[in-house]
């Protein structure tokens, strides 16, 4: 029989020291102060079922749908009773509601039988449920389970890369490059404020104009070069581009 070979180890890939990070991330938390998760929740069990919902389609509108969801299943208990075709028309505004309510009823019963109905909180524990992956376990832990966890979601992959931070499209190497340089209690906070700054500011076409740490972002100086030059920039650097 074959010996299965082991994956290398994703190793962190800081561009910048640490302190370097923290300060950036100080200027960012001045410019979206209390930033914090958009969902709507009220327990760990909601916050999973509303990250789960928020794939591939935006907070706002997973705020529509879980009001009536949560009243209609309050727990875990209650969904795990469910079939996935009761669920399909109560989600389907959120996208890819098939695969979603398969994940939904799957991830309940785990968690019914598994945990006794409580959401478990450990990543090792939470990225074996139906429907979860590491950024989706780190959005429950840091919000709702009082664990430190940094999600990285496309925004944060996008912002750290093009202001110079990191330089991988590797969520995970992302992620241990980040929180090497934070302390722990900093992961969620810095990780929300990276989010909002994306969603607000750092956005696919950037608003440079009005970000905080314009003088010191990678893409930003390379705008002003080739202003300068006469050519415009449109995209950003080939390193950080999105695969």
């Amino acid at each position: 029989m074959a010996t299965r070979r082991r994956r290398p180890a994703r190793r962190a890939r800081l561009l910048v020291p640490p302190g370097a990070v923290r300060s950036t991330l100080d200027a960012l938390e001045k410019q979206h102060p209390n930033a914090n998760t958009e969902l709507n929740f009220s327990n760990a069990y909601e916050l999973l079922v509303a990250t789960i919902l928020s794939a591939q389609c935006t907070d706002a509108r997973v705020n529509q749908v879980t009001p009536a969801l949560f009243a209609r299943y309050p727990d875990a208990a209650a969904l795990a009773r469910a079939e996935p075709e009761e669920l399909e028309p109560q989600i389907q505004s959120t996208g890819f509601f098939r695969m979603k309510s398969s994940s939904l009823v799957k991830m309940a019963r785990a968690v019914t039988h598994d945990h006794q109905g409580r959401i478990p909180a450990t990543m090792d524990a939470l990225v074996v449920l139906p429907g979860v992956g590491r950024k989706t376990a780190n959005v429950v832990l840091g919000h709702a389970l009082g664990v430190p966890g940094f999600p990285v979601d496309r925004h944060v992959l996008r912002v750290t890369n093009r202001i110079g931070l990191v330089k991988s499209e590797d969520p995970e190497v992302v992620e241990a490059a980040m929180t090497s340089a934070l302390p722990p209690e900093r992961w969620t906070p810095a990780s929300d404020t990276l989010i909002l700054h994306g969603r607000r500011i750092c956005r696919p076409k950037p608003l440079c104009d009005r970000c905080a740490v314009q003088t010191s972002c990678v893409y930003a100086r390379r705008g002003v070069r080739a202003g300068r030059s006469g050519r415009t920039l449109t995209k950003p650097p080939r390193s950080v581009r999105r695969k």
